[in-house]
């Protein structure tokens, strides 16, 4: 495992994104700040409306993404699961640093504090995970890192109160006509202003090269070591879903 530096006198991540054209997970820039005010969401198509599509797990709610082109699936609303539209954490300028479009959340609404409330959208409302897309550019093992580190820590702190966070290397990952990389992050939370903002969190990112010879980037991150937490064997069924979409 490494240990990032997210932020400092240079960004080991990039932080950076907004509409479609910046919620790139690209080379790092100088430092970026850290969410403190509230924007618009990211412009999207809202909930999955796709009735054609269909999940591969039997009993599945199936989210898609057409301009990131990914779809996978999540468990049934009955087990929590919600779909959304999307949502950013933004900097003090109202910029967002971390943006993105066809969201899945998990339990939302169960926390009272977060560990970092200045986000818009369904983020920071509490979710014990969120699953969401958004572009990429550059190196596929770079943008699976990045996805992961810049997710986690707008999510568990911020620059206000930086997560600490041990990226894992970046694998290959082909499933599902995907042929992309994939990371997994491990972040210690080190401000819990509440019981229920969590200790630990893992934060997982996939980049591939779409047909259209585009980037496009998933992430999952989740709250560990609390109640209802999400199980590393949940976390890694819903990857097990992430696809192209539109398909072929």
């Amino acid at each position: 495992m490494v240990a990032l530096a997210v932020i400092g006198g240079g960004a080991a991540l990039f932080l950076g994104g907004g509409d479609d054209k910046k919620d790139k997970a690209g080379p790092a820039p100088s430092a970026s700040a850290a969410p403190d005010t509230a924007a618009p969401p990211p412009a999207g198509p809202g909930p999955n409306t796709d009735q054609q599509l269909k999940p591969l797990i039997a009993g599945w709610q199936p989210q898609a993404n057409a301009t990131n082109h990914i779809a996978y699936d999540v468990p049934p609303a009955a087990q929590h699961w919600k779909l959304g539209t999307g949502s950013s954490y933004v900097d003090a300028a109202g910029k967002p640093v971390v943006a993105g479009e066809g969201e899945a959340t998990y339990r939302e609404g169960g926390c009272a504090s977060a560990d970092n409330p200045n986000a818009f959208g369904t983020a920071g409302k509490g979710q014990l995970a969120t699953a969401i897309t958004q572009g990429g550019q550059g190196d596929l093992g770079t943008n699976a890192v990045n996805v992961a580190g810049n997710w986690a820590f707008a999510a568990y702190g911020g620059k206000a109160h930086k997560p600490k966070i041990s990226m894992g290397t970046p694998v290959p990952w082909k499933h599902n006509g995907i042929d992309g990389y994939i990371a997994t992050a491990k972040v210690t939370v080190t401000y819990r202003p509440s019981a229920c903002v969590p200790p630990t969190a893992v934060s997982r990112g996939l980049a591939y090269k779409g047909k259209d010879g585009q980037v496009h980037c998933w992430v999952l991150f989740a709250d560990q070591g609390v109640p209802d937490a999400l199980p590393m064997a949940d976390i890694d069924k819903i990857t097990s879903t992430v696809r192209p979409y539109p398909a072929g």
